[in-house]
């Protein structure tokens, strides 16, 4: 569920041009009481002979008013080596991320084939349970002192706001889907990327070479081309109400804003926490305890929205249960449970971390462009003969030419120019 679970969203993140270096230099501290300078002036030599492998060293000059107390670090590390290490790490968490993503579209598809008759309890079931989990996380980080208390106070004014953003971006889509033909949910959804560069700009103060702007589009284009293969989308939303496909894009533009909050929290706790880098699981876990608030607030209009009377919903969770266990009456035709929902669990927690690690490190657009290329490879996969998706499919030249557009307008996003001063571009 890319809305609540991933990118679903803040798709902050910080590149690492973006995210605060601690460089190593020193602090200089002027002594300037008088008590100290006549206790410094006493001709005590062994005093002032410090070991040169000492944190702090003190040097002085002819002239005794000029001693100053110098913070240092041994052999600090070239900035170029530092940099190199830094982008190199940001390729392969974005390249694992790549991994993660297909897994977890494949392994979605897999649980549904146990939980088809329940997929609103799978979803109910995953948000509330990672409020359990992240937070379990984040207190055995806490304790481990990785988690700071600068780090819990952070406001949480804005967690609330992505909580919120997420939980109106899943019932405004759930509602848009139940009324739009099923190739065009996916194709309404690229808009996400264009909402992203816009609320980037207006939240975040980016700026976009052409370039980047035309490989976002293509990128969107291509995705939208993949997954309509073929189909006949010049009459695919005829007879449809426009407000359901409006809906339908709102519901991007609400994930999306909720995205660019998470690079907005990334960027502004490198303030507030004087350059420590903020843990992603105090952003996962306060994110979606809030998300899991308000989809609360709103289950009785998504039940409704999947056909269940809220009336009915405790019996449905309960069926939904007992298929997610294989126990009971209503583990009939649950076959690959709880084995395919665990792992497609598990896979999406982790796709969720990594994901948001890529904000940190990166950006809430690449972050996107990442799980949009995802999609096109998850296709090709699902293409094949699976473990209880046996039958397998056969893809359209549609396919093919829209992948061929989206690794394009990857590559034109990704073409590197030369950096102008004061400018700072993504």
């Amino acid at each position: 569920m890319m809305g609540s679970s991933t990118l679903s969203f803040h798709n902050s993140l910080l590149s690492a041009r973006c995210s605060p270096l601690i460089k190593n230099g020193g602090t200089s501290f002027s002594s300037s009481s008088p008590t100290s300078m006549s206790l410094l002036h006493r001709p005590r030599p062994s005093l002032l002979r410090l070991s040169p492998n000492a944190p702090f060293r003190l040097t002085s000059t002819r002239t005794p008013r000029n001693l100053k107390l110098h913070a240092s670090h041994p052999n600090p590390p070239p900035p170029s080596s530092s940099t190199s290490s830094i982008s190199n790490a940001v390729v392969f968490t974005s390249l694992l991320t790549i991994v993660l993503a297909v897994a977890n579209r494949v392994l979605y598809k897999l649980a549904l084939v146990p939980m088809k008759n329940h997929p609103f309890f799978l979803a109910q079931f995953t948000t509330f349970g990672y409020v359990v989990i992240y937070f379990s996380i984040l207190y055995v980080r806490y304790r481990s002192g990785i988690v700071t208390d600068e780090m819990l106070r952070l406001p949480k004014s804005r967690f609330v706001a992505i909580g919120a953003l997420e939980a109106l971006g899943v019932a405004s889509g759930m509602a848009a889907a139940a009324m739009l033909p099923g190739p065009a949910i996916p194709i309404l959804s690229q808009t996400f990327l264009v909402w992203q560069l816009g609320f980037s700009s207006l939240v975040l103060g980016r700026t976009y070479r052409l370039n980047q702007i035309v490989g976002c589009i293509l990128v969107a284009a291509g995705v939208a081309l993949a997954v309509a293969s073929g189909n006949d989308t010049g009459q695919m939303l005829s007879g449809v109400e426009s407000v359901w496909p409006l809906l339908m894009i709102a519901s991007s533009a609400f994930q999306a804003g909720a995205s660019i909050i998470k690079e907005f929290v990334f960027v502004d706790a490198a303030v507030h926490l004087k350059g420590k880098s903020l843990d992603i699981f105090v952003v996962n876990s306060f994110g979606s305890g809030f998300q899991a608030l308000f989809v609360l607030i709103f289950l009785p209009f998504l039940s409704n929205m999947r056909g269940i009377p809220f009336t009915q919903l405790p019996t449905y969770l309960k069926d939904g249960a007992g298929c997610f266990l294989n126990m009971g009456g209503a583990a009939s035709g649950c076959n690959g449970a709880p084995l395919l929902p665990l792992l497609y669990i598990v896979g999406n927690l982790l796709f969720n971390i990594f994901l948001l690690n890529v904000v940190k490190t990166s950006s809430a657009v690449v972050a996107s462009l990442i799980v949009m290329l995802s999609v096109p490879i998850s296709i090709y996969v699902l293409s094949l003969p699976l473990p209880y998706l046996q039958e397998g499919a056969t893809l359209s030249p549609f396919f093919l030419f829209g992948s061929a557009i989206l690794v394009s307008g990857l590559i034109l996003y990704s073409i590197p120019q030369p950096a102008k001063s004061g400018s700072e571009s993504r």
